[in-house]
């Protein structure tokens, strides 16, 4: 298996056939796997500045330093959203569901799935349930 660039992913004009070939599945996995490891290791890093913690006497430092905190766990609370989302797409991937939209069972598209690998819906069926949420939600 060739191993495949985000330009030839995005490039690729084969039939629908040979859409979410093995070299596909191998870049989109491997992709997948690199984001988990970056989320990982930034979690570590969060947990070591947090763990070094200094105390400051000074009521505004501290606030500051709270506030640098509980912006930097937000940030992480969202990408613990995003690794599960991963895991959930790796699963995809190993049962062979990967790259098809989870309303209408059609291909997501390998340059939406290079933008956004963890897609789970077409264009088109994300613009429609976005635009039903709006619309109820007025």
């Amino acid at each position: 298996m060739a191993k495949l660039t985000e330009q030839e992913i995005i490039n690729w004009n084969g039939s629908e056939d040979d859409y979410m070939n093995p070299d596909h599945l191998e870049f989109f996995r491997a992709k997948l796997l690199q984001m988990k490891a970056e989320l990982l290791a930034n979690a570590n890093q969060t947990s070591q500045h947090l763990q070094e913690q200094e105390a400051t006497p000074d009521p505004a430092d501290r606030a500051t330093l709270e506030e640098e905190y509980a912006l930097e766990l937000r940030t992480r609370d969202r990408e613990r959203k995003l690794l599960m989302k991963i895991e959930s797409t790796l699963r995809k991937l190993d049962e062979g569901n990967y790259g098809y939209c989870e309303d209408t069972g059609e291909p997501i598209g390998l340059p939406r799935l290079v933008a956004r690998p963890t897609a789970s819906m077409s264009l088109e069926a994300q613009e429609r349930r976005e635009r039903m949420k709006k619309q109820y939600a007025d």
